[in-house]
């Protein structure tokens, strides 16, 4: 998991497969095919290759109409980071419920022999068991295939819609707090309230091209509810870079230090800080170290300065200087006291994501670098 593995993929993907996104995208051939996605979301979700450089090369190869679809789907991830930022008690409440959803594993014999066979991929139902398989051997399912699993989790076989994010969370490479909560609160009917996603028996067929036919879905179930849904906050203010010697910490929302906004700070000092999900299985966790070495190596050749694990004391008595963490992970492990500063991307996008992605979609023209 590095930089220049990322920048690889999407040499790949403009070379083979970009062109035939808009059309092939939804359909999962298997993990043995050649992708109808990109595969750059665990890249991104790390920022080893960054939203910026992918949409301008996706634009440059493809123009504005032909990059058109590619382009929304990256600012759906944007969106959804936004949109966390601006309710956060959709992440602390899905915690709660995955909590509470654990306890309820403990205490109740039926929901845990529910819960055991959708993991295991035991449940009976034709594809759900395959993607759940391909979950924890791969770490990656296609996107389509994300949404059934969930749809079926929730509606069919009724189990907490939080125990299945905390499941994609554990496991996928490129689970990313906001977009993995949204989405699974998406699917539930909870994100736009009342407006759910439903698994059909013919839509799987179809883009499977046959490979699964299930059959006893819930296919008319209605959305999920909820008491109170998440309040919209005031997005919190970036923080000034202060000027003179800092110290860089940097974390798994942002590998990509050497294009941080950052002033006239002169970095003197690297630390790396690596918080997993809780309960991340190997290959996550895996990938983890690996991009945090990739980058701690890359910003020690670009700041000409020592790079290393934030241990214990590791910056002195320098102001400490951080990429912005959005909620999640990474931001509750942030030492008290950083500063931390906000990429131009976030900075004009964000402001377009406290409602649907309707109104972030009609002003991808304006946040498109020039």
């Amino acid at each position: 998991m590095t930089r220049a593995a990322g920048l690889e993929r999407l040499a790949a993907f403009l070379e083979e497969g970009g062109a035939s996104y808009a059309a092939a995208r939804n359909v999962d051939l298997g993990p043995e095919a050649r992708p109808t996605t990109s595969v750059l979301s665990p890249y991104l979700r790390r920022r080893l290759i960054t939203e910026a450089e992918v949409v301008a090369a996706a634009v440059s190869a493809f123009g504005d109409e032909g990059a058109e679809k590619f382009v929304s789907e990256v600012f759906w991830r944007t969106y959804f980071k936004g949109h966390l930022e601006t309710h956060p008690t959709a992440w602390t409440e899905y915690l709660a419920l995955a909590a509470e959803g654990h306890q309820r594993l403990a205490a109740e014999a039926g929901l845990r022999r529910t819960y055991a066979a959708a993991v295991e991929g035991r449940s009976g139902i034709d594809g759900f068991d395959a993607w759940a398989r391909e979950l924890v051997a791969t770490g990656w399912l296609h996107n389509h295939a994300r949404m059934w699993f969930a749809s079926i989790w929730i509606f069919t076989l009724r189990l907490p819609w939080a125990l299945g994010a905390d499941v994609f969370m554990r496991h996928l490479v490129d689970g990313d707090p906001a977009s993995n909560t949204l989405s699974w609160r998406w699917v539930a009917g909870l994100h736009t309230r009342g407006k759910h996603y439903v698994a059909r028996a013919e839509n799987i067929r179809r883009y499977t091209t046959g490979r699964f036919d299930p059959v006893g879905l819930d296919e008319y179930p209605d959305a999920l509810d909820e008491p109170m849904p998440p309040r919209e906050v005031p997005l919190p203010p970036a923080d000034h870079e202060p000027a003179g010697d800092v110290a860089l910490l940097l974390h798994l929302d942002d590998l990509h230090p050497e294009s941080l906004p950052l002033g006239t700070a002169n970095v003197v000092r690297i630390g790396g800080l690596v918080a997993h999900a809780d309960g991340a299985s190997d290959r996550l966790r895996a990938a983890d170290e690996a991009a945090m070495a990739d980058a701690l190596a890359r910003a020690a050749a670009h700041f000409g300065c020592p790079a290393g694990r934030a241990e214990n004391g590791w910056a002195g008595d320098l102001p400490v200087l951080t990429a912005w963490a959005t909620i999640g992970p990474s931001a509750m492990a942030l030492p008290t006291g950083c500063r931390r500063v906000r990429r131009a991307w976030d900075e004009k996008a964000w402001p377009s994501a406290t409602r649907g992605y309707s109104r972030m979609r009609k002003a991808i023209p304006l946040l498109l670098p020039g």
